[in-house]
């Protein structure tokens, strides 16, 4: 007879032996599993774990592709490390948004003799070091820069030109009037352009737009395929893109396909763009298209270009009408499966019938919606933000129960007033109800008039009412949804970012204050969602339902909230509080409310955000506690960015960013030694 202790011996035996080893996968599985782990993690600490990772550590297909991208752990010892190991297998290496290397580590790049693909977006580059890194790359065949103010085209050697000539694909941000390196790639087929030229220089002077034409060399963007251009708010970057139309307009690209314009506010036209579109209308087939509202605004330019087979449509705040979108976006309502991306934030009219006498907040008409619907079954991303798409009450279908038939979307932009139940709107506007009551004629108890008080989660009301909302049954037909946007129509931040910061709003919608805590709890359903936009939900009395999503929507990385409830006071902060808890992935969070307190409870509450990196908190006559924003930092080590705009005074806002900064050296400095 075993004694006890040989039995418990036994048992951990067969236990042990029933186990297996990571080691004991094959190559194949291992290989797939490290495919998941950043190359610098695999190359500097993954290969010192044992002989068999350190082999497959460096296999090529893990090597082939090295993404830096903002990679805060990342600092120039170890990226000189890396260059060091697998130097020479890297083909494709993105470093934007590495700021804070110095220049001397960009120049290790040098080594990677096979790039055939580079991004330096965000890296510190002068035009001596562009030269010398660029002449060692005689593969490369797509490149992104920064073109800061300093630049000079003239040092570059004729070894760094040759390289050039043989890039295809170029994205240059521009942050100086300037043609950059474009001269120099002749065989370009995709040119990307971001405008980012301030009005003025640091010293105060007005920067002009004005630059050389003659350095455009116009024969060469024969080749060109793709032509896009973000511009951020500003003339002079207005002035600076229509120098590089001019060029285009000379002689348009009988291969150009894909052409888009990004342009906040009002732009223009000029002399040398009408030629451009009017030769464009003659010579080309577009599959890709998005130009500022003022030039397709009361202009027949959408009647006569011609498109094949369109993937990308882009007609933000554009004055189009229902007839013109089932026309000759849809192509009649034929079928566009290759249709993946339709934007028509801001067109207000859009889904509703040609009408001169149409109002924005008038219902839309269920059966352009259909057309949509039915046309473009394959549509990934669908934005229809900024606008009112009222559902009419018997006249067919809801906007939500059409758009639940897009099974393929990945990412989704709605009026908030365009989800609410018609059904809980009434047909005339209330009277307004005074703040109290009386029980009777004379001089009876006053009847006390509050916030109604919900249960903490939503889903304890139960899931009747919720599953029959048009609203809960639209985010349940879309699993795989991983963005979602739902914005008032007329929101208007106080800090935007590629907007005007004086524009035209729309009317304040009466339909939103239908929408409210049971709709935020629906998205609880979007296991995938990754990121989300909630702003200007009059209707949240408890923010109830934002738990949910931190408990359920688990991938959550981007959060922004901004204008929640009533302006008067943050009536949600404890149910954020709770919400933020369950936020292990978030990276972002952005906050926009009025009066909001950042209190030591928040950012006890945000310190469980462990991935967090980014933190913008925008709040006029906010306020914020010192301590607990220095506890927080202390605390969440990833974070590499803290905004925040209250009513404090400046005094305490210089002190606190001292401190930040003087923490952030010490511990810079533990980490060194």
């Amino acid at each position: 007879m075993a004694c006890p202790g040989e039995e418990v011996t036994n048992k951990e035996s067969g236990e042990e032996s029933n186990t297996m080893n990571l080691m004991e996968f094959s190559d194949e599985i291992l290989l797939h599993i490290l495919r998941y782990t950043p190359v610098s993690d695999l190359v500097l600490n993954v290969r010192s774990v044992c002989r068999k990772l350190s082999i497959l550590s460096l296999d090529k297909s893990l090597t082939h592709t090295v993404t830096l991208h903002k990679d805060y752990q990342v600092d120039k010892h170890k990226v000189k490390q890396l260059m060091r190991e697998i130097g020479k297998e890297i083909q494709e290496l993105n470093m934007s948004g590495c700021y804070w290397l110095p220049g001397s580590t960009i120049d290790q790049v040098t080594r990677c003799k096979s790039l055939v693909k580079l991004n330096l977006s965000g890296c510190h580059l002068t035009s001596l070091r562009l030269s010398k890194m660029l002449s060692a790359l005689q593969y490369l065949r797509s490149l992104a820069i920064d073109v800061n103010p300093g630049f000079d085209a003239s040092h570059l050697s004729s070894e760094c030109k040759a390289t050039l000539s043989r890039v295809l694909e170029l994205k240059q941000t521009l942050y100086t009037p300037s043609y950059g390196v474009v001269p120099c790639c002749i065989s370009l087929e995709k040119l990307l352009l971001y405008f980012e030229i301030l009005d003025r220089s640091r010293e105060g002077l007005i920067i002009s737009g004005q630059l050389m034409v003659g350095e455009s060399n116009v024969p060469h963007y024969q080749n060109l395929r793709v032509f896009y251009a973000r511009l951020a708010p500003g003339p002079v970057n207005q002035e600076v893109v229509r120098l590089y139309l001019a060029v285009l307009s000379d002689r348009t690209p009988e291969k150009l396909h894909a052409f888009l314009i990004s342009a906040p506010g009002g732009f223009a036209q000029s002399c040398a763009v009408k030629n451009l579109l009017d030769s464009m209308a003659r010579n080309v087939t577009l599959d890709a298209l998005q130009l500022p509202r003022s030039w397709m605004n009361g202009s027949s330019l959408l009647q006569q270009l011609k498109f094949s087979n369109p993937f990308y449509f882009s007609f933000s705040r554009c004055s189009l009408s229902g007839g013109q979108l089932v026309q000759r976006v849809l192509n009649g309502g034929r079928d566009l499966l290759s249709l993946v991306s339709l934007n028509l934030s801001g067109c207000i009219h859009c889904l509703s019938p040609d009408s001169l006498l149409r109002k924005a907040e008038d219902d839309i008409d269920s059966s352009i919606v259909e057309t949509l619907v039915a046309s473009c079954c394959n549509l990934r991303h669908l934005n229809l933000s900024a606008a009112h798409h009222h559902s009419s009450e018997g006249l067919g279908k809801h906007l939500c129960q059409l758009l639940a038939q897009l099974k393929c979307l990945l990412s989704l932009a709605l009026p908030v007033c365009s989800i609410a139940e018609v059904s809980m709107v009434p047909a005339d506007k209330p009277s307004v109800q005074p703040v109290t009551n009386v029980t009777s004629q004379n001089f009876g108890k006053k009847v006390r008039i509050g916030v109604q008080t919900y249960p903490r989660n939503c889903l304890e009301q139960g899931n009747s009412k919720h599953q029959s909302s048009v609203f809960w049954n639209l985010l349940g037909s879309l699993p795989f949804l991983e963005q979602l946007e739902l914005i008032g129509s007329s929101f208007s931040s106080a800090m935007p970012r590629n907007e005007p910061a004086i524009r035209n709003a729309l009317p304040p919608c009466s339909r939103a204050q239908h929408v409210g805590d049971a709709e935020v709890a629906a998205i609880g359903q979007l296991a995938f969602l990754q990121t989300l936009t909630l702003a200007q939900l009059p209707n949240i009395l408890t923010g109830s339902g934002l738990i949910n999503i931190g408990a359920q929507c688990l991938h959550l990385q981007s959060l922004s909230l901004a204008n929640l409830g009533m302006m008067g006071k943050v009536m949600y902060m404890s149910a954020l509080v709770d919400m933020l808890k369950h936020c292990k992935c978030l990276r972002d969070l952005r906050l926009e409310q009025p009066y909001f307190h950042a209190s030591a409870q928040f950012f006890q509450a945000l310190s469980h955000c462990s991935s967090l990196q980014r933190l913008c908190i925008i709040s006029r006559s906010g306020t914020l506690q010192s301590e607990a924003v220095m506890a927080f930092m202390a605390t969440c080590l990833e974070v590499i960015m803290c905004h925040m705009f209250t009513g404090e005074p400046l005094t305490v806002c210089k002190n606190l960013q001292q401190s930040l900064t003087l923490s952030s050296w010490e511990t810079s400095q533990d980490m060194d030694c």
